[in-house]
Protein backbone atom coordinates (compact mmCIF):
# COMPACT_ATOMS: atom_id res chain seq x y z
CA UNK A 1 0.00 0.00 0.00
CA UNK A 2 1.41 3.72 -0.80
CA UNK A 3 -1.01 6.05 0.39
CA UNK A 4 -4.77 6.48 1.89
CA UNK A 5 -7.20 8.02 0.56
CA UNK A 6 -10.77 8.76 2.15
CA UNK A 7 -13.24 10.73 0.35
CA UNK A 8 -16.81 11.66 2.41
CA UNK A 9 -19.53 11.73 2.56
CA UNK A 10 -19.76 10.25 5.50
CA UNK A 11 -17.41 12.10 7.01
CA UNK A 12 -16.29 9.03 9.55
CA UNK A 13 -14.97 7.87 6.55
CA UNK A 14 -11.81 10.39 7.48
CA UNK A 15 -11.47 9.38 10.84
CA UNK A 16 -11.04 5.86 9.81
CA UNK A 17 -8.27 7.49 7.19
CA UNK A 18 -6.91 9.31 9.91
CA UNK A 19 -6.48 5.51 12.58
CA UNK A 20 -4.98 4.12 9.21
CA UNK A 21 -2.51 7.40 8.68
CA UNK A 22 -1.03 7.27 11.96
CA UNK A 23 -0.72 3.35 12.40
CA UNK A 24 0.88 3.00 9.10
CA UNK A 25 2.54 6.69 8.61
CA UNK A 26 1.47 6.54 4.77
CA UNK A 27 0.70 9.35 2.91
CA UNK A 28 -3.35 10.25 3.31
CA UNK A 29 -5.24 11.84 0.86
CA UNK A 30 -8.33 13.69 2.25
CA UNK A 31 -11.34 14.29 -0.70
CA UNK A 32 -14.48 15.83 0.41
CA UNK A 33 -17.20 15.37 -2.05
CA UNK A 34 -19.33 18.09 0.38
CA UNK A 35 -18.20 19.51 3.00
CA UNK A 36 -18.12 18.50 6.64
CA UNK A 37 -21.51 18.26 8.27
CA UNK A 38 -21.76 21.01 6.05
CA UNK A 39 -25.17 20.74 4.12
CA UNK A 40 -27.53 20.56 7.04
CA UNK A 41 -29.18 17.48 6.71
CA UNK A 42 -28.17 16.25 9.94
CA UNK A 43 -27.08 20.05 12.06
CA UNK A 44 -25.39 19.55 15.59
CA UNK A 45 -28.19 19.33 18.30
CA UNK A 46 -26.18 21.30 20.97
CA UNK A 47 -22.98 23.28 20.96
CA UNK A 48 -21.23 20.74 22.57
CA UNK A 49 -22.13 18.46 19.33
CA UNK A 50 -20.57 21.30 16.89
CA UNK A 51 -17.45 22.03 19.23
CA UNK A 52 -16.35 17.93 18.94
CA UNK A 53 -17.25 17.85 15.42
CA UNK A 54 -14.72 21.04 14.53
CA UNK A 55 -12.50 19.81 16.51
CA UNK A 56 -12.38 16.27 14.68
CA UNK A 57 -12.22 17.97 11.34
CA UNK A 58 -9.78 19.84 12.46
CA UNK A 59 -7.55 17.13 13.32
CA UNK A 60 -8.24 15.66 10.30
CA UNK A 61 -7.35 18.64 8.20
CA UNK A 62 -3.82 18.87 10.06
CA UNK A 63 -3.04 15.70 9.06
CA UNK A 64 -3.68 14.77 5.76
CA UNK A 65 -1.14 15.47 3.28
CA UNK A 66 -3.74 16.64 0.75
CA UNK A 67 -6.73 17.77 0.90
CA UNK A 68 -9.51 17.71 -1.93
CA UNK A 69 -12.53 19.83 -2.39
CA UNK A 70 -15.36 18.62 -4.89
CA UNK A 71 -16.27 22.89 -5.35
CA UNK A 72 -14.39 25.96 -5.89
CA UNK A 73 -16.96 27.82 -2.66
CA UNK A 74 -15.71 24.43 -0.59
CA UNK A 75 -12.21 25.05 -1.33
CA UNK A 76 -12.46 28.87 -0.95
CA UNK A 77 -14.12 28.39 2.68
CA UNK A 78 -11.38 26.28 3.57
CA UNK A 79 -8.88 28.67 2.08
CA UNK A 80 -10.47 31.45 4.38
CA UNK A 81 -10.94 29.38 7.35
CA UNK A 82 -6.80 28.25 7.51
CA UNK A 83 -5.82 31.96 6.99
CA UNK A 84 -7.71 33.31 9.98
CA UNK A 85 -5.04 35.68 11.84
CA UNK A 86 -4.77 35.09 15.60
CA UNK A 87 -7.31 32.17 15.24
CA UNK A 88 -5.73 29.57 17.42
CA UNK A 89 -7.96 26.32 15.80
CA UNK A 90 -7.51 27.89 12.72
CA UNK A 91 -5.13 24.16 10.34
CA UNK A 92 -2.73 26.49 7.67
CA UNK A 93 -3.35 24.35 4.50
CA UNK A 94 -1.07 25.98 2.23
CA UNK A 95 0.53 23.87 -0.61
CA UNK A 96 -2.47 20.57 0.88
CA UNK A 97 -4.85 22.11 -0.88
CA UNK A 98 -6.83 21.22 -4.72
CA UNK A 99 -9.66 21.63 -6.34
CA UNK A 100 -11.22 18.19 -7.64
CA UNK A 101 -14.66 18.97 -8.77
CA UNK A 102 -17.23 16.57 -9.42
CA UNK A 103 -17.87 14.98 -13.25
CA UNK A 104 -19.54 13.15 -15.17
CA UNK A 105 -19.34 9.82 -17.86
CA UNK A 106 -20.03 10.01 -20.97
CA UNK A 107 -22.73 8.08 -22.94
CA UNK A 108 -21.08 7.30 -26.28
CA UNK A 109 -22.62 3.89 -26.89
CA UNK A 110 -26.96 5.08 -25.91
CA UNK A 111 -28.45 5.95 -29.67
CA UNK A 112 -30.34 9.18 -29.43
CA UNK A 113 -33.02 7.16 -31.48
CA UNK A 114 -33.55 4.83 -28.70
CA UNK A 115 -36.98 4.67 -26.57
CA UNK A 116 -37.07 6.68 -23.42
CA UNK A 117 -37.62 3.73 -20.81
CA UNK A 118 -40.18 5.67 -19.04
CA UNK A 119 -44.34 5.21 -19.39
CA UNK A 120 -44.78 8.26 -20.77
CA UNK A 121 -41.91 8.72 -23.35
CA UNK A 122 -40.24 12.15 -24.35
CA UNK A 123 -41.69 12.82 -27.62
CA UNK A 124 -41.21 14.92 -30.62
CA UNK A 125 -44.89 16.47 -30.72
CA UNK A 126 -44.35 17.35 -27.38
CA UNK A 127 -42.51 20.63 -25.53
CA UNK A 128 -40.63 17.81 -23.07
CA UNK A 129 -39.29 19.69 -19.60
CA UNK A 130 -37.06 17.13 -17.88
CA UNK A 131 -35.61 17.41 -14.43
CA UNK A 132 -33.49 14.34 -13.28
CA UNK A 133 -32.40 13.74 -10.02
CA UNK A 134 -34.03 13.31 -5.96
CA UNK A 135 -36.79 15.61 -5.53
CA UNK A 136 -37.06 14.98 -2.17
CA UNK A 137 -36.37 18.01 0.12
CA UNK A 138 -36.19 20.56 -2.62
CA UNK A 139 -39.17 23.03 -1.98
CA UNK A 140 -38.80 24.62 -5.81
CA UNK A 141 -40.05 21.19 -6.99
CA UNK A 142 -43.48 22.45 -5.83
CA UNK A 143 -42.85 25.96 -7.36
CA UNK A 144 -41.78 25.16 -10.74
CA UNK A 145 -45.52 22.96 -10.73
CA UNK A 146 -47.04 26.20 -9.78
CA UNK A 147 -44.93 27.70 -12.57
CA UNK A 148 -46.17 25.05 -14.99
CA UNK A 149 -49.92 25.47 -13.60
CA UNK A 150 -49.39 29.59 -14.35
CA UNK A 151 -47.96 28.80 -18.01
CA UNK A 152 -51.25 26.64 -18.75
CA UNK A 153 -53.52 29.34 -17.56
CA UNK A 154 -51.38 31.97 -20.04
CA UNK A 155 -51.47 29.39 -23.33
CA UNK A 156 -54.43 27.43 -22.65
CA UNK A 157 -53.40 25.41 -26.07
CA UNK A 158 -50.27 24.09 -24.31
CA UNK A 159 -52.08 21.53 -22.38
CA UNK A 160 -51.77 19.11 -25.44
CA UNK A 161 -47.97 20.01 -26.29
CA UNK A 162 -46.38 20.56 -23.14
CA UNK A 163 -44.90 17.72 -20.74
CA UNK A 164 -42.80 16.95 -17.78
CA UNK A 165 -40.79 14.01 -16.79
CA UNK A 166 -39.64 14.54 -13.33
CA UNK A 167 -37.23 11.70 -13.15
CA UNK A 168 -36.00 10.56 -9.56
CA UNK A 169 -37.22 9.48 -5.73
CA UNK A 170 -39.60 11.58 -4.81
CA UNK A 171 -42.26 12.69 -2.45
CA UNK A 172 -46.26 12.13 -2.44
CA UNK A 173 -46.95 15.83 -1.88
CA UNK A 174 -45.35 16.44 -5.40
CA UNK A 175 -47.44 14.03 -6.93
CA UNK A 176 -50.20 15.62 -4.72
CA UNK A 177 -49.33 19.21 -5.52
CA UNK A 178 -49.70 18.27 -9.37
CA UNK A 179 -52.99 16.84 -8.96
CA UNK A 180 -54.24 19.21 -6.61
CA UNK A 181 -53.23 22.24 -9.85
CA UNK A 182 -54.77 20.40 -12.36
CA UNK A 183 -51.36 18.67 -13.68
CA UNK A 184 -52.41 14.85 -14.29
CA UNK A 185 -50.96 13.55 -17.72
CA UNK A 186 -48.89 16.83 -17.99
CA UNK A 187 -46.57 16.33 -15.60
CA UNK A 188 -44.96 12.35 -14.98
CA UNK A 189 -42.88 11.15 -12.39
CA UNK A 190 -41.01 8.97 -13.39
CA UNK A 191 -39.03 7.62 -10.05
CA UNK A 192 -35.70 6.48 -10.33
CA UNK A 193 -34.41 4.87 -13.53
CA UNK A 194 -31.46 3.52 -14.92
CA UNK A 195 -28.51 5.35 -15.56
CA UNK A 196 -28.78 4.86 -19.28
CA UNK A 197 -32.48 5.77 -19.10
CA UNK A 198 -31.92 8.74 -17.35
CA UNK A 199 -28.96 10.27 -19.66
CA UNK A 200 -31.22 9.34 -22.81
CA UNK A 201 -34.14 11.15 -21.38
CA UNK A 202 -31.65 13.69 -20.62
CA UNK A 203 -30.54 14.02 -24.36
CA UNK A 204 -34.40 13.88 -25.82
CA UNK A 205 -35.56 17.05 -23.49
CA UNK A 206 -36.29 20.38 -24.91
CA UNK A 207 -35.69 21.92 -22.13
CA UNK A 208 -33.66 21.10 -18.55
CA UNK A 209 -34.66 21.92 -15.11
CA UNK A 210 -32.34 22.46 -12.43
CA UNK A 211 -32.63 22.74 -8.79
CA UNK A 212 -31.06 22.49 -5.41
CA UNK A 213 -31.83 22.55 -1.72
CA UNK A 214 -32.10 26.02 -0.31
CA UNK A 215 -29.62 28.26 2.64
CA UNK A 216 -26.17 29.00 3.13
CA UNK A 217 -25.44 24.92 3.94
CA UNK A 218 -26.05 24.04 0.40
CA UNK A 219 -24.16 26.91 -1.41
CA UNK A 220 -20.74 24.39 -1.96
CA UNK A 221 -23.02 21.93 -3.69
CA UNK A 222 -22.56 21.78 -7.47
CA UNK A 223 -25.36 19.00 -8.22
CA UNK A 224 -23.45 16.22 -10.45
CA UNK A 225 -26.40 15.93 -12.75
CA UNK A 226 -25.16 19.68 -14.09
CA UNK A 227 -22.16 18.05 -16.14
CA UNK A 228 -24.51 15.33 -17.46
CA UNK A 229 -26.87 18.21 -18.28
CA UNK A 230 -24.13 20.10 -20.37
CA UNK A 231 -23.33 17.09 -21.90
CA UNK A 232 -26.65 16.17 -23.23
CA UNK A 233 -27.54 18.87 -25.39
CA UNK A 234 -30.68 20.63 -24.61
CA UNK A 235 -30.68 24.12 -22.96
CA UNK A 236 -30.67 24.55 -18.86
CA UNK A 237 -33.11 26.70 -16.71
CA UNK A 238 -31.81 26.93 -13.17
CA UNK A 239 -33.58 27.84 -10.42
CA UNK A 240 -30.76 29.01 -8.17
CA UNK A 241 -29.11 32.13 -6.32
CA UNK A 242 -27.49 34.63 -8.87
CA UNK A 243 -23.98 34.25 -6.62
CA UNK A 244 -24.20 30.33 -6.80
CA UNK A 245 -21.00 28.26 -8.31
CA UNK A 246 -23.38 26.14 -9.83
CA UNK A 247 -25.32 29.24 -11.60
CA UNK A 248 -22.12 30.15 -12.61
CA UNK A 249 -21.61 27.30 -14.45
CA UNK A 250 -24.64 27.16 -16.01
CA UNK A 251 -24.63 31.13 -17.21
CA UNK A 252 -20.81 29.82 -18.46
CA UNK A 253 -22.76 27.16 -20.77
CA UNK A 254 -24.98 29.56 -21.63
CA UNK A 255 -28.13 28.14 -19.75
CA UNK A 256 -30.02 30.82 -17.86
CA UNK A 257 -30.69 31.44 -14.23
CA UNK A 258 -33.79 32.98 -12.33
CA UNK A 259 -34.04 33.08 -8.59
CA UNK A 260 -35.34 29.86 -6.15
CA UNK A 261 -38.94 30.40 -4.23
CA UNK A 262 -39.96 32.72 -7.15
CA UNK A 263 -42.56 31.34 -9.73
CA UNK A 264 -43.42 34.31 -11.61
CA UNK A 265 -39.42 34.73 -13.58
CA UNK A 266 -39.66 30.40 -13.91
CA UNK A 267 -43.16 30.89 -15.77
CA UNK A 268 -41.96 33.72 -18.00
CA UNK A 269 -38.45 31.92 -19.02
CA UNK A 270 -40.66 27.97 -19.87
CA UNK A 271 -43.05 30.43 -21.75
CA UNK A 272 -39.97 31.82 -23.29
CA UNK A 273 -38.37 28.78 -24.65
CA UNK A 274 -41.58 27.29 -25.26
CA UNK A 275 -43.27 29.61 -27.72
CA UNK A 276 -39.64 29.81 -29.22
CA UNK A 277 -40.27 25.90 -29.98
CA UNK A 278 -43.59 26.26 -31.32
CA UNK A 279 -41.71 28.48 -34.19
CA UNK A 280 -39.93 25.57 -34.87
CA UNK A 281 -36.88 26.39 -33.28
CA UNK A 282 -35.83 24.13 -31.10
CA UNK A 283 -33.15 25.05 -29.11
CA UNK A 284 -29.78 22.84 -28.22
CA UNK A 285 -26.69 24.59 -26.52
CA UNK A 286 -23.61 24.97 -27.49
CA UNK A 287 -21.03 22.05 -25.84
CA UNK A 288 -18.62 23.95 -23.22
CA UNK A 289 -14.85 23.52 -23.95
CA UNK A 290 -13.96 22.87 -20.12
CA UNK A 291 -16.61 20.14 -20.34
CA UNK A 292 -14.00 17.66 -21.11
CA UNK A 293 -11.99 18.72 -17.88
CA UNK A 294 -14.87 16.76 -15.73
CA UNK A 295 -15.33 13.77 -17.39
CA UNK A 296 -14.39 10.75 -15.27
CA UNK A 297 -11.22 10.10 -17.10
CA UNK A 298 -9.55 13.66 -17.26
CA UNK A 299 -10.52 13.77 -13.08
CA UNK A 300 -9.24 10.30 -12.68
CA UNK A 301 -5.71 11.13 -14.44
CA UNK A 302 -5.47 14.61 -12.72
CA UNK A 303 -6.14 12.36 -9.37
CA UNK A 304 -3.47 10.40 -10.74
CA UNK A 305 -0.86 13.30 -10.78
CA UNK A 306 -1.76 14.13 -7.59
CA UNK A 307 -1.11 10.66 -5.87
CA UNK A 308 2.28 10.81 -7.51
CA UNK A 309 3.00 14.08 -6.31
CA UNK A 310 2.66 12.50 -2.74
CA UNK A 311 5.55 12.47 0.20
CA UNK A 312 6.95 8.64 0.15
CA UNK A 313 4.98 7.12 3.41
CA UNK A 314 8.02 6.04 6.23
CA UNK A 315 6.66 2.10 6.56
Amino acid sequence: MDAVLSSSPPDSAHLAGLALRRRFRLPWVVDFRDPWVGLQFRTPPTRWHRARQAAMERSVLASADLVLAASRTHADDLRRRSSRAGDPDAVTLSGRLELLPNGYEPVVTASAHAPVATGDPAHADFFTLVFTGTLSQMPDADVFLESLHDLLARRPEARRRVRAHLAGPFEGSHADRATALGLTGIVHFAGPLAHEATRDLQRRADLLLLWKPRGAGYRTMVPGKLYEYLDAGPPVLAMLEQNDEAAELVRRAGGEVVPPGDRAPMTDAIERRYLAWKDGRRARAPRPAWLEEHTRASLAARLARLLDGLPRGDA
